[in-house]
Formats: structure tokens, sequence, C-alpha cells
């Protein structure tokens, strides 16, 4: 092939001019989209980047309400596949109790932490917009292939004698390809949500100026709303699809949420000319480089004295930090070694600042887990618990054992608006701060009612196993217990309660408190502590269930036989928890110094 053009030489130039080709057409397709978009670029800086009659047409309550719709399509997809994914494996899939609780765990788990990933590169890379888009189409092909799963699975073909083996081992009988068709589809939509989830909310946030006095109060609210529809997303989703899936099929009732992604992405590319598309400040680094070179910066020069670190030459930027003495070691970045002609590579104040509030994060990230553990117990043990339950509305009518998700939901939907429109704006009175409390004491105050929620789950999971007894139904698990499901609301209230406080201010620091460019990143950090949370979960029931129970699953507090299980003592160790991670939170809160106390 070289020699028909020419040997080696006219071989290579004929390459490099394709390349060269390559590169200009990859470039036109760029300047086209940018004419066609002007203000795609991620970041507050408004005022230099959109014209006052742009500004004012774009952006706010009407592009941030078309993006609290999608989120709204996108929970309900979500929920509709994790709410009763428990039951779908211990039923369908024929796992055991533990196996399937481990399994939703290590998948939520999973899908919480993916957006680390996916946000660092939306922020460096393609930007929230098209990494919205690219994962829309990833979450419509992941739900698609899910249902396809649901449709091959013939319930006949599947029925033998290894299901009884099955279920005490914690392994599933079904084909192997059946099996690994599922969790591809499901591990697919667990990426996909990675980017979906952490850009959307932060391109949400973008519609409001921070700077702007009225804005800034909007955005505020928008935390609150914007976890206001996430709920309704999923409450919609308890509601109908949980009836769907254990009435109509697994089939159906994996197809909807499908839909509802494809009607999801056309509502959010149909409001395109109503979003506010804001300019990133033109550095020459991606920002994780900048952090990074901070870090390294400063271990290379370890050696160096505090007083010979000098920011006087810093001028303002240097005044503005000065007040801050945490993290002093990260100074030293500030410093070129001697024996170093790299005078170029040196950090100034700006950026040693900005990897110090990432550091600042982290007591508080390791703090929340224990929140994170107790949160994950709704979808896995409070299902399990409600299905030996009498959910009998009338004689003829039960409702689906996920169903009391709903609960915390009501809750949530319900206290959303009492702690927006009459809460807040009464603690502003006395506190004369845009959110009515601080972010940290938001957050406190939810650890604190979560705690209490373990603590009468705990009580009422003693009471349900003093009725079993009462009727000598602890040898048959199959059977419904004479105790309604309603005992279990008050637990998923409080849990509902608590994630007004908790969720929305971790939402709200982590977008606050982290650079302009990593916007996306901070909302990630903020999943993140869900994600490691639903694994520490699935970490210490596997330890909890080989320390008491063994392999068999027939003893230990998750026994196959939930009326003969303890999770009564697994809600008091989880009120434990949340108690020591509350002290701990309380001492790191404590010493937190906000990013706009320093900057301000």
């Amino acid at each position: 092939m070289k020699e028909e053009y020419g040997g080696d030489e006219g071989f290579n130039q004929l390459s490099l001019s394709a390349s060269n080709k390559l590169r200009r057409g990859w470039m036109d397709f760029i300047s086209n989209f940018d004419s066609q978009f002007p203000y795609m670029d991620d970041s507050p800086i408004l005022n230099d980047a959109i014209p006052g009659n742009r500004r004012s047409q774009s952006g706010g309550w009407r592009a941030a309400g078309v993006i609290i719709g999608v989120e709204i399509a996108e929970r309900f997809a979500f929920f509709g596949i994790s709410t009763n994914l428990v039951s779908y494996l211990t039923v369908e899939m024929e796992q055991s109790m533990a196996s399937a609780a481990q399994n939703v765990n290590l998948w939520i788990g999973t899908a919480s932490l993916l957006p680390l990933v996916a946000a660092s590169f939306a922020d460096s890379f393609l930007g929230r917009y098209l990494t919205i888009i690219l994962a829309s189409a990833l979450y419509i092909l992941g739900l698609g292939l899910l249902t396809l799963s649901a449709m091959l699975a013939s319930p006949s073909s599947f029925q033998g004698s290894g299901s009884a083996a099955s279920a005490a081992t914690g392994a599933s009988s079904r084909p192997v390809l059946h099996v690994v068709l599922f969790f591809s589809s499901l591990y697919l939509v667990a990426f996909a949500q990675g980017g979906h989830k952490p850009c959307l909310q932060a391109f949400g946030c973008d519609q409001f100026d921070g700077e702007d006095p009225q804005e800034c109060i909007a955005k505020c609210s928008f935390f609150n709303w914007w976890y206001f529809a996430t709920t309704l997303g999923s409450f919609i989703a308890l509601i109908i699809l949980s009836y769907i899936q254990d009435n109509l099929g697994w089939c159906l009732g994996f197809g909807i949420p499908c839909i509802s992604s494809l009607v999801a992405l056309l509502v959010f590319l149909l409001g395109t000319q109503t979003y506010r598309f804001v300019t990133i400040a033109n550095y020459e680094e991606k920002p994780f480089m900048r952090i990074g070179r901070v870090f390294f910066n400063a271990a290379r020069n370890w050696r160096t004295a505090s007083s010979e670190i000098d920011i006087s030459e810093e001028g303002q930027d240097a005044m503005l930090y000065r007040r801050c003495g945490q993290l002093r070691f990260l100074n030293k970045a500030l410093v070129a070694p001697v024996d170093s002609d790299d005078d170029g590579k040196t950090c100034n104040i700006v950026e040693v600042e900005e990897a110090k509030g990432v550091l600042r994060l982290i007591p508080i990230w390791i703090a929340s887990l224990s929140y994170a553990i107790v949160l994950s117990q709704c979808s896995t043990f409070f299902v399990k618990q409600g299905s030996t339950m009498d959910r009998s509305i009338r004689p003829s009518f039960k409702i689906p054992a996920a169903t009391i998700q709903c609960f915390g939901c009501i809750a949530v939907v319900l206290f959303v608006p009492i702690y927006d429109r009459l809460l807040v704006p009464i603690a502003r009175i006395f506190t004369l701060k845009p959110s009515g409390i601080s972010m940290l004491q938001r957050i406190g105050v939810g650890m604190f009612i979560s705690t209490l929620s373990m603590v009468v789950a705990a009580l009422v999971e003693v009471k349900r196993l003093a009725v079993a007894r009462e009727h000598g139904l602890t040898q048959n698990p199959n059977s419904t217990i004479p105790i309604t499901i309603w005992w279990l609301t008050p637990q998923l209230l409080l849990l509902g309660v608590s994630s007004v406080f908790t969720m929305v201010g971790l939402q709200e620091f982590f977008y606050d408190q982290v650079s302009s460019e990593v916007k996306s990143v901070g909302l990630a950090l903020y999943l993140s502590i869900f994600g490691v949370g639903n694994l520490l979960s699935s970490l210490l029931v596997s330890v909890i269930e080989e320390a008491t129970g063994g392999d068999d699953g027939r003893g230990g507090w998750f026994a196959n036989n939930i009326n003969k299980a303890h999770l009564d003592y697994f809600y008091w160790l989880l009120a434990g928890i949340g108690k020591v991670g509350l002290l701990a939170y309380v001492y790191f809160a404590n010493s937190y110094v906000y990013k706009y106390n320093v900057e301000r």
C-alpha cells in the first residue's frame, strides 16, 4: 500500500494531510456549535459573558423550572428501579435477603460514586450541557436493556429444584446469560446516572447569579425545590411503578422508566433556548491540574520553614486570605525551591486557597457517612419488614411493600414548602442570612433526627417480633403477621424530615464551598457520601452476617426467616453509629471556615 503513494515519505505525507483535515473538521464542528450556543462555557462570570439583554431573557426560574421537570422524570426512572429492586432480587432472581440487600447497596453505592468521575470529566472537558445529553442517551439504553432482560426472563423456563438451594446460599439459579444481561444493564443505568445527576443540578444552579442579591436568595430556594422535585419523582415511582411491578409484571415496570427518560431528554433539548450558558475563566490549566500542583509543590517544599514564606507580593489576593490560618503547610506551595529555575510553576495564593478549600471538605464528608449508612436502610430491610406485615387497605386490595417508602417522600413533599416559605423567612429575621440558618447547622439537625429514627425503628421491630411470637408465626416467614404496616410510618417520616435538613444542606454546602470551575464535582462529592455509605452498609451487613449467622442463612441478625432474625439489634447499632457520627460532625463543623468568610 505504501508503494502506491510513493513509498514511506509519500505515505507519511498523506497520513499527515489526513490528520490535519480531521483536526480542521473537528475544530470547524466546535466553532459551528459555539456559534449556535455562544454562552455554553460553564462558570459564574455572568457580567463579562452575557450581554444585558441576553441575560435578562435567559436563566432564572424559567430555565430552572424546565431543568427541575427533567429531574422529576429522571428520579421517577431511577427510583422506579431502585425502590423495588430488593423484591426483584429475592423473588425473581431467587437470592437470599442478605445477598439481595448487599447487591442493592452495592449498586446504589456504585451509582453514587460514579458522579465523581463523570463530573470531573464534565468540568474539565465536555461541559455540563453535553454531558447531560450523553448521559441521557446511555440512561435510555440501559433501561431499554433492563426491559429486554425482563422480557427474556420466562418464569416457567427457570423453575427447577435449584430454587431452595439458591435461597439458602444466596446464589441465583437463573441462566448465566440472563444474570449477565440483567446486571450489565443495571450498572449501565448506574453509570449513566453518574453523569446525569451532578451535571443537571449544577446546570440548574448556573441559572442563578450568586452575585445578584435577588438571585442569591432564589438560588438558596432552588436547592429546597430541587429536593422537593427529586422526592416527588420518587414518590410517583413508589405509588405507580411498585404496584405495576408487583401486579402487572416487571417488563412493564422497567419499560415505563425507559419511556420517562426519553421524554426527559426531549424536554431538556426543547428548553435549550431558555438556558443561561455562562463562561469559564480562561485558565491555562484545568482545575484538577492546579489543585494537584499545589499539593505537589507543598510536598516538594516540605523542608521550607514557615518564616521563609512571604505572600506580601501577592497584593490584594493575599490580604483576602491572610486571616485564615488553617492548613498552613500548603502555603509552602507559594515558594520556588532554591535549586529550581522553574519559577513559572510556582502557585499563587488563590490557587493555594482553592486547594485548601477542597481539603477542608474532607472531615465534613467523612462525618456525614454515618447519616448515609442510616438512610440506606429504607430500600432494603424496611421493605422486607413491610412484606411480612398486614398491608391490606380493604379485603381485596393490598399495597406493595415497597410503597411504604412513600411516607418518607410525603414528609419531604409536605415539609419543604413549610421550611422554605415559613421557617426560613422567620430564621432570616434573626440571622440575617439568605438561607435562614447556616448550611452546617442545617446538616447537623438532620443527622440528629436520623439517629432518632433508628431508635424508633428498633422499637417497632421489637413490637413486630413480639406479635409474631404471640401468634406462633416465628417458624412461618410467609404468613402475614397481624400488625399493620402503618407501624413503619414514624421512622420513615422522621427520615424524610431529616433529609430535608441534611441532604439539602449537603447539596448546598458542597456546591457553594468549591471553586466556580468544579461545581459539578462539588455535587458529585455530595453524592459520593451516599455511595460510600451504601458500600459501608453492605460491608457492615456482610460482617454481621458472617459473625452471627454463618453461610446457611438460617440464623443470626439477618436470617432468611425474618421472624427469627434480629433487625432490632441492627437498628440499635445504627443508632449508635449515628450518635458517634453526629458528635464527630459537631466537632469538625465548629472548626470549619466558610469560603465566603475568608473571601469577604
